[in-house]
């Protein structure tokens, strides 16, 4: 799969995905993160989360949940591989978009690393 392309048959139904690629198993990596949003801050999070880029290499995609009646935020971020996702994660650009965000919340993000695989 090139960027671009779509992932059929699995939870991404036929939605776009970034420059990753996915697996025959539906397999991928990243992390779920449990955030707590300033209450005034949630539209600048989201704001933000816009922001971030498409292009990097191994990333599939992104998903965010904003809890109904509560200030918690989910975020789902999805690579190719588990290295693809931990050359994001060291990279400078990233932790200044995560410092940027940081702001906004409550408390550090909870997060949640491994395996992510897909089902229809």
């Amino acid at each position: 799969m090139v960027e671009g392309q779509t992932v059929e048959g699995s939870a991404f139904g036929s939605r776009s995905v970034g420059s990753g690629t996915v697996d025959e198993r539906g397999a991928m990596y990243g992390t779920c993160a449990r955030m707590v949003v300033k209450p005034e801050n949630r539209e600048k999070l989201q704001a933000i989360f816009d922001e971030e880029p498409t292009d990097t290499k191994g990333y599939v995609a992104s998903h965010v949940l904003m809890e109904n009646d509560s200030d918690n935020v989910w975020l789902l971020a999805i690579f190719e591989d588990r290295a693809t996702y931990d050359a994001n994660a060291d990279d400078p650009k990233q932790h200044e978009m995560y410092v940027r965000y940081r702001a906004l919340l409550e408390e550090e993000p909870e997060w949640h690393d491994g395996e992510i695989r897909s089902f229809p």
